[in-house]
């Protein structure tokens, strides 16, 4: 039912009351709080150049900045201009900036508003945190990868399963509403919300020690923070899907998540997520590898208004932790797959045609996938990296074919599974660029030895995993350049660390980092390194860019997450150091 907000009097804030920030150098920068003008969702829907109101800019997903004062011709003259450290835990976070603002979560439920130009320090919300909050939610509960800004709130989920609301102006709790009990339903926010028409949409990672309750997409109020609907993600007796569960008891059915940011189209009114896999991830375990278990490793398009399911498609029937709820990119293109470099093709179309489609890269497996994303007619699918998992899609029906030589059917069973349950692509965000009509992703050539085991140390998932290299080549990272229309890779770019999360700009410019501390700037066109710069840790946060007072300026933190230190291992050589820090560079004043 429904959970009513719980108003809150009490902050843990710095500077709650004030007004004006007042710099060193005398006058002040910031407008007082009552000149604070609201967020709308035509704001959202159509953002300012120089803000960077959500995850990836935009609710399209494209992780693109029109800003071009920063460009090929420039950008070797990029200079720091300010840093600040961030909270101990792990670090992937996503800045937003308004009007000046720069909002930053930070791992543990810590959220600062930081002046944009400065560095200094507006004010910090700590959110109280129970102790025993670990025991329930286990590893990662640490992680904060974006917050949401409406009207004059800042919006998160927190690690005790509420959704609640700052004043963006002071920092002060507006409103917080109770989504589980995580004693009873603990599920884990690593990921935050999007806005769309006013709804706070939100996923989570359902943990396995409990049932399907969990598994659900949340919309609240946006103003007040009542809850709107749930979806759950595992379907009940009764419902649609329930028999692609066999006989395996409703409350035994466990792990279908959704833990990474949605996209919405406002034209459509559809929210698109992503799911992850089951626990145990074997399916002989949960009643048959013939079952397809829905709607896990999906993608589902919701309506906005009910949640209800108006379309959805599985990309994969995974028994290897291979999740797939990474980011949908949403564009209208010509839909021209160029058989001689894109595997699986709709022979229904019609080559050249414009349409609406979802595309990008949305599972471990590094398979690109692209959906009408009106209807979810399979259009198009590919490989990038080396993958074993599915030997065929049928391109009339979008039916995706496991490879049965590495499909488990008993305990003790090992098998080489490619991708890693890291990736291939794991949460590290891919972009899109409309100069180039190109999307560019950060992948990984690595795979695994899983074995197939319930015994103690294996994970919920009953699989033990020794990862390895990809065979033939001792380069890690990627970036894999692909046409939104025709699937053929424009560039590659490869080295020996892994690639992060990545931001293309009006400049023709790629912003990305990687797990040895590297920040770079490539060529858009070409894949060429025009600027570089070794910030000593992981690069770990998600890159966005943005202006103010007409001065561009490019934002990144580093730290520490599990996938970055799995890929250092594969690479023991590089030894980055371990901080979170958030970085902010700019071109030269003019004098």
């Amino acid at each position: 039912m429904p959970q009513a907000p719980k108003l809150r009097a009490s902050v843990l804030s710095v500077m709650t009351l004030m007004t004006w920030f007042i710099p060193p150098s005398g006058g002040a920068i910031a407008q007082p709080s009552s000149d604070f003008i609201p967020v709308t969702d035509a704001m959202l829907q159509e953002p300012a150049p120089g803000d960077w109101l959500m995850w990836r800019r935009t609710l399209d997903s494209w992780g693109f900045s029109p800003l071009e004062q920063i460009n090929r011709s420039n950008v070797g003259d990029l200079q720091l201009v300010w840093s600040r450290a961030l909270t101990t835990g792990s670090q992937q976070g996503t800045p937003l900036v308004y009007d000046g603002v720069l909002y930053m979560p930070n791992p543990n439920d810590v959220i600062q508003a930081i002046d944009a130009v400065t560095g200094d320090l507006r004010w910090e919300y700590r959110r109280p945190i129970p102790d025993d909050v670990g025991e329930y939610l286990g590893g990662l509960v640490s992680v904060n990868r974006n917050i949401a800004i409406y009207g004059h709130f800042i919006i998160d989920t927190s690690n005790d399963d509420y959704i609640f609301a700052l004043d963006a102006r002071t920092g002060e709790l507006a409103w917080e509403t109770q989504i589980f009990d995580y004693t009873q339903n603990p599920a884990r926010h690593s990921s935050g919300p999007i806005v769309a028409n006013g709804k706070v949409i939100s996923g989570r990672s359902c943990r396995p020690l409990r049932g399907p309750e969990a598994c659900v997409i949340a919309a609240h109020d946006a103003i007040t923070g009542t809850e709107l609907w749930r979806r759950r993600l595992i379907p009940a007796p009764g419902e649609p899907g329930n028999d692609t569960w066999g006989d395996v008891p409703y409350e035994e059915r466990a792990h279908v998540g959704s833990w990474m940011v949605p996209s919405y189209d406002p034209v459509l009114n559809l929210v698109y997520v992503g799911t992850s896999v089951t626990s145990p991830a074997p399916k002989f375990m949960l009643g048959g590898v013939d079952k397809k278990h829905l709607y896990h490793n999906s993608t589902l398009a919701l309506d906005a208004d009910t949640g209800e399911v108006v379309w959805y498609y599985q990309h994969l029937n995974d028994s290897w932790d291979l999740d797939h709820p990474f980011e949908r990119l949403l564009l209208d293109t010509a839909v021209e797959p160029d058989p001689t470099a894109v595997s699986w093709i709709n022979p229904r179309l019609n080559p050249g045609e414009i349409r609406p489609v979802l595309t990008g890269i949305p599972g471990k497996t590094g398979v690109v996938y692209t959906l009408d994303r009106a209807t979810g007619e399979f259009l198009w699918a590919t490989p990038t990296v080396t993958q074993n998992v599915i030997s065929n899609i049928d391109g009339a029906t979008g039916a995706v074919s496991e490879n049965s030589e590495v499909v488990f059917s008993a305990l003790g069973q090992e098998v080489l599974a490619c991708p890693t349950w890291n990736g291939g692509k794991d949460w590290e965000a891919g972009a899109y660029s409309p100069l180039t009509h190109t999307m560019y992703f950060p992948l990984r050539n690595a795979c695994a030895r899983m074995l197939a085991t319930t015994e103690a140390g294996s994970s919920h998932y009953a699989l033990a995993v020794r990862n390895q290299i990809a065979p033939g080549t001792d380069q890690v990272g990627t970036i894999h350049a692909i046409s939104a229309a025709t699937g053929q890779t424009n560039w590659l770019y490869e080295q020996r660390s892994a690639t992060m999360s990545l931001v293309t700009t009006g400049g023709g410019l790629l912003f990305g980092g990687d797990v040895n501390g590297r920040f770079r700037a490539l060529d858009q066109e070409t894949g060429e390194i025009l600027w570089e710069i070794n910030l000593g840790s992981a690069v770990t946060g998600f890159p966005v860019s943005y202006a103010v007072g007409g001065r561009q300026y490019v934002a990144v933190s580093t730290g520490t997450a599990s996938t970055a230190s799995m890929f250092t291992r594969l690479t023991p050589e590089i030894r980055p150091s371990a901080g979170n820090n958030l970085f902010v560079f700019a071109l030269p004043r003019e004098p």
